[in-house]
């Protein structure tokens, strides 16, 4: 399994923006879909972003259309999430996580075979 390592997180105010990273190691990273999660304090995971291996096909959770922006460079091992316009309801744990499929990416966190330690957002009001 490839070993993932997500940096960006932080503490901003409202409308400020972050870029996170996810760092790939120990596998073909070309070979993987990539997706991030976030996990808000008492809520459950959720989706919010995946890009294809190719980078030719993403996907948006509705809240994320428009102001996030999944990408991926597959010389560098690393995706990554450019989150704009972030909102207080932006605050949570975000994950980056890894599927080994060459199909399109899926929003179902089950599907997924590797997973970060996340990486704290704070977004104050």
């Amino acid at each position: 399994q490839v070993q993932l390592v997500e940096s960006g997180g932080g503490l901003v105010q409202a409308g400020d923006s972050l870029r996170l990273s996810c760092a790939a190691s120990g596998g073909t990273f070309s070979r993987y879909n990539m997706a991030w999660f976030r996990r808000a304090p008492g809520k459950e995971r959720e989706f919010v972003a995946a890009v294809r291996w190719s980078a030719l096909d993403t996907l948006y959770a509705d809240f994320a259309k428009g102001r996030f922006t999944i990408s991926r460079d597959n010389a560098k091992g690393t995706a990554f999430l450019q989150m704009n316009s972030l909102k207080p309801d932006d605050t949570a744990d975000y994950y980056c996580a890894a599927e080994t499929k060459l199909g399109l990416p899926t929003i179902y966190s089950y599907e997924y075979d590797s997973w970060g330690q996340g990486t704290q957002v704070t977004v104050s009001s």
